[in-house]
């Protein structure tokens, strides 16, 4: 065993907790030897409830970068958060991150792919009604969305997007915007703004936004490619955001 390895599994057992991380490994040996078939548990100190996970999808690896890498807590420092919205909600776990770090918070969840959706919502179901979940697609306007055929990064379930219905077509669902989300939420901010919508950000971001960007205090984005981010930094130029990053995230904290 390599000191490297050493430290890394001593890295992994300080973010999770002793005993989450035991869990961990345990459900680590399980998948390797005896090939689950169905979503199996894993905890963390920074989820309050168990958290399923799918074997052979992508979800261990969310779960290693939200509970593990631990790449949001570039916002553990916000106050009292009111509203947070998470564009891209996967199977839940950053949902699940915000509901434990922001007891008093109410979360509003979307993601277009159904699979996931339902392992979203059996993972939020324990808060409650701390949070509202949305099968549907992060649009700049009102449109009919498919999900897309085409395969985008690793094409597997952390990676679905969605497109605009053609002509004839029928839709899979109606698209939502961040502005109707907040105008709906009974909220006057958005307090934190968590936006993974594998490449829909040029879209998002490319108009429309102006209607209620200057309401969002803390924005946290993953940018999938140079023109994604050219058309975010062009949209967010000048409006009193500080940049930092953690990991593949662009953070945007609004200066007082």
């Amino acid at each position: 065993m390599t000191l490297q390895y050493s430290l890394q599994r001593y890295s992994q057992a300080l973010s999770l907790g002793t005993i989450p991380y035991l869990v961990y490994l345990a459900q680590g040996l399980r998948k390797k030897y005896f090939k689950p078939d169905h979503p199996y548990s894993l905890i963390s100190k920074d989820a309050r409830f168990p958290l399923k996970c799918r074997p052979d999808t992508s979800d261990l690896g969310v779960f290693d970068q939200i509970f593990i890498k631990r790449e949001y807590e570039c916002l553990d420092d916000v106050v009292d958060p009111g509203l947070i919205i998470d564009c891209g909600g996967n199977v839940g776990y950053s949902s699940a991150y915000f509901l434990t770090r922001f007891r008093q918070a109410r979360l509003i969840a979307v993601e277009p792919d159904p699979d996931n959706f339902k392992i979203l919502k059996e993972n939020l179901n324990p808060y409650g009604d701390r949070f509202e979940a949305l099968c549907s697609g992060i649009w700049s306007h009102p449109a009919g969305l498919v999900l897309s055929e085409e395969e985008f990064g690793d094409g597997r379930e952390w990676a679905r997007t969605v497109r605009e219905a053609r002509d004839g077509e029928e839709a899979a669902m109606t698209a939502v915007d961040i502005g109707s989300l907040l105008d709906n939420s009974g909220f006057d901010r958005i307090s934190i703004l968590k936006i993974d919508i594998e490449g829909a950000e040029t879209v998002v971001f490319g108009s429309n936004f102006e209607l209620w960007i200057n309401r969002v205090d803390n924005l946290v984005i993953e940018l999938h490619s140079d023109e994604c981010r050219s058309v975010f930094m062009n949209a967010i130029d000048g409006l009193g955001f500080k940049l930092t990053h953690s990991g593949e995230l662009t953070v945007c904290k609004r200066l007082a």
